[in-house]
């Protein structure tokens, strides 16, 4: 066949690739063997959008597909499907290291050679992602994403669904165990979201297999970008491919290789160009790779944009119940926690103390020192109620006031700590509290609990200016 009178008959940009096969069913050298001129063009005109992105701008016929795009073990698995295995192939992706989205149609063609395997290679560029070519699915890809919306859509049990989603992908895959990570790229962090291990598989947790084996993983996890290496995902099939990682990423492969994993697919988890995390399976179906490629592909957008509404509504009931400066519970939440006290009918903790701590001598360290003083001795005020009260809810009540709701201590024991703290601020050298603290024993009124630990505060802020008079505010 005259491959470059074939190609000449196509208007869309198109190309031949011939897979170089082996007798073990591995492959060799995948070379692009002829273009059309819209495909010559996308690599060699540099008003093309394609051109300025190609590795080199100058065509060659039967050249290695490298000297145009960094190797991309995704693109061989798909050349490899339609030109050796005979099955055609589309997607519609949007690699990191392009700036478009590339719809992807590629077709087998006959071979007089039975060590090398052509197919054709048409695609289409689109600057904007187009929904609509998104959900050109086929019928078991279509249940599949189906599924998982469904079953995201409006949960009320986040990590539970988010179990549940996994669940299923890791079925899909028949993998040996599916995981997602949070990753927070500015704080240099990252965590397990949620694991899910094929049943009968004795397997050590993943946050068990991170701090066991690492100092950091972050360090391991910052490294799957360049993994990546400007691809939609990363997908190890087999021992040839487990060498390119070698090369990439030593340090990942030999940990893998400690875990005995043979094969994974990872896919980084984006929302609005934002990286939230990555999801990846282990050990799994190597012979359905490209149809667990293409679910991923789809399910991932879902999985990440729930990721982002889950964390944005973390966010906002932070910032509605932390008070930002000292890190414990602000008003907000202690109206909360004390309307929780007198409405609900949840049941109620059989005792609790409630303690009022007013923190002495914060405006004459804002007035001697300056504000950022002042904060920092609030800060420190808060860490030290925080350790004292380590059973307790911390509320920072307003100004310099705190306010503790302890369910879990014995009378006997909160009076000794308060006590103790008392003590303690009478020495100039320590931060000073007035405190007043009131133990419920069975009544359950907790607006009586706050009204007489708030007048006994009162009172032990008169008893200090007492004994220290040149401390009193002016």
């Amino acid at each position: 066949m005259d491959f470059q009178e074939f190609v000449n008959n196509i208007e869309p940009m198109t190309c031949i690739i011939s897979v170089e096969k082996f007798s073990d069913n591995s492959y060799g050298n995948i070379r692009l063997v002829a273009g059309n001129k819209a495909y010559i063009d996308s690599i060699e005109n540099p008003e093309n959008v394609a051109s300025a992105q190609m590795l080199h701008n100058k065509f060659i016929p039967n050249s290695p597909y490298e000297k145009y795009i960094p190797k991309d073990l995704n693109f061989e698995t798909a050349c490899y499907q339609c030109a050796i295995q005979k099955k055609p192939y589309h997607t519609y992706i949007h690699p990191d290291r392009y700036s478009f989205w590339i719809d992807m149609y590629m077709l087998p063609l006959a071979s007089d050679d039975p060590n090398i395997g052509y197919c054709t290679y048409t695609q289409e560029i689109t600057i904007e992602k187009n929904d609509q070519r998104m959900t050109n699915l086929s019928a078991d890809i279509s249940a599949a994403v189906l599924q998982t919306s469904l079953k995201l859509k409006g949960t009320k049990d986040f990590r539970n669904t988010m179990d549940e989603v996994i669940s299923d992908i890791r079925e899909i895959c028949a993998a040996d165990r599916c995981c997602v990570f949070l990753t927070d790229f500015k704080a240099k962090k990252c965590s397990v979201l949620t694991q899910v291990v094929a049943p009968g598989l004795q397997i050590v947790p993943m946050e068990t297999h991170m701090e066991r084996d690492y100092g950091d993983f972050f360090d391991v996890v910052e490294t799957w970008p360049a993994t990546i290496a400007g691809s939609t995902c990363l997908i190890i099939k087999n021992s040839s491919d487990m060498d390119v990682l070698k090369a990439r990423n030593p340090l990942w492969h030999e940990s893998l290789m400690k875990a005995e994993v043979d094969s994974l697919v990872l896919f980084p988890l984006e929302y609005n160009d934002e990286l939230l995390g990555y999801i990846w399976a282990v050990n799994f179906d190597t012979e359905n790779a490209m149809n667990i490629k293409e679910v991923l592909e789809l399910t991932t957008h879902l999985i990440a944009s729930e990721i982002a509404n889950y964390q944005l509504v973390d966010k906002l009931r932070i910032m509605g119940t932390v008070d930002m400066l000292t890190g414990v519970n602000n008003r907000n939440a202690m109206n909360n926690r004390v309307d929780w006290f007198i409405r609900s009918s949840d049941k109620k903790p059989e005792t609790f103390g409630v303690i009022f701590a007013d923190l002495n001598g914060l405006k004459q360290k804002n007035d001697k020192e300056g504000h950022g003083a002042g904060d920092q001795l609030l800060k420190d005020a808060a860490a030290i109620l925080t350790d004292v009260f380590y059973d307790g809810e911390i509320y920072r009540a307003g100004g310099d006031e705190f306010m503790i709701i302890d369910c879990e201590a014995s009378e006997e024991d909160l009076e000794q700590r308060v006590e103790k703290l008392r003590a303690d601020s009478e020495d100039p050298a320590n931060i000073s509290f007035a405190l007043g603290f009131y133990f419920d024993s069975g009544e359950g009124d907790i607006r009586k609990a706050m009204r007489t630990a708030d007048e006994r505060m009162y009172i032990d802020k008169e008893r200090y200016y007492t004994l220290f008079p040149e401390r009193r505010r002016k």
